[in-house]
């Protein structure tokens, strides 16, 4: 049976991209450039600072100092409007009181760092709640990486094939299989036109948090 429930944090559990991509439009304000619609950043945010500087401007890492100081800057941005708008996703709260209400655990993955990952949960009253916490920086290596799940497991208490994890990006499903779990990919989250998740070889996919909530019961 399914006794645990692990999420992905941005485009899975919460709804980080109105903070994330204000926080975008602001650094390119900054530099005296026209904001972005939010549906164009609103696909790239489960991928981080580096993939929405890169979108932004056009730089990633091989471009040294000038993308490491926007990169830093639009994290010191971030970390001062992390839950201005963040919200769960509608339906989700009705599905983590249903699962604690049967008996079943949930929890964090996320590549997400600490610093921004644990006061976003607290800031949502959703720390206390979680069996577990997993950030980007709490495991030796990040997803697609299995360690951060299995450093879950061990947390949770739970054995992996006990668990499931609903993210929407194809690394969640690659560490989900690595761990030895089943994988779930939220429709509803930050998935871009060029995406194609029938092919990430999820064991679900799912439109809303409700059918989760379906799929998890149907399971045990």
């Amino acid at each position: 049976m399914i006794r645990a429930v692990f999420f992905d944090l941005d485009g899975t559990l919460l709804d980080t991209a109105p903070d994330m991509a204000a926080c975008l439009n602001t650094l390119l304000e900054e530099a005296g450039r026209a904001p972005l619609p939010l549906g164009r950043i609103r696909p790239v945010v489960s991928h981080g600072a580096t993939a929405l500087v890169r979108l932004g401007f056009g730089l990633g890492p091989e471009d040294g100092e000038a993308f490491e100081r926007l990169r830093r800057r639009f994290l010191a941005l971030y970390r001062r409007r992390l839950a201005h708008e963040t919200r769960l996703f509608p339906g989700m709260e009705a599905v983590l009181e249903a699962l604690e209400g049967e008996g079943r655990c949930w929890g964090v993955v996320t590549n997400k760092p600490a610093r921004f990952t644990e006061p976003l949960l607290n800031a949502l009253g959703l720390d206390t709640r979680a069996a577990c916490i997993v950030s980007g920086d709490t495991a030796p290596a990040r997803k697609p990486d299995p360690r951060p799940l299995l450093h879950a497991c061990g947390v949770a208490g739970v054995l992996p094939e006990e668990c499931v994890y609903v993210g929407d990006a194809r690394r969640d499903v690659e560490a989900a299989h690595a761990a030895g779990m089943p994988a779930a990919v939220a429709l509803f989250g930050y998935i871009g036109e060029a995406d194609d998740p029938a092919a990430w070889g999820a064991d679900a996919l799912i439109e809303t948090p409700a059918t989760l909530l379906d799929w998890v019961r149907s399971h045990g």
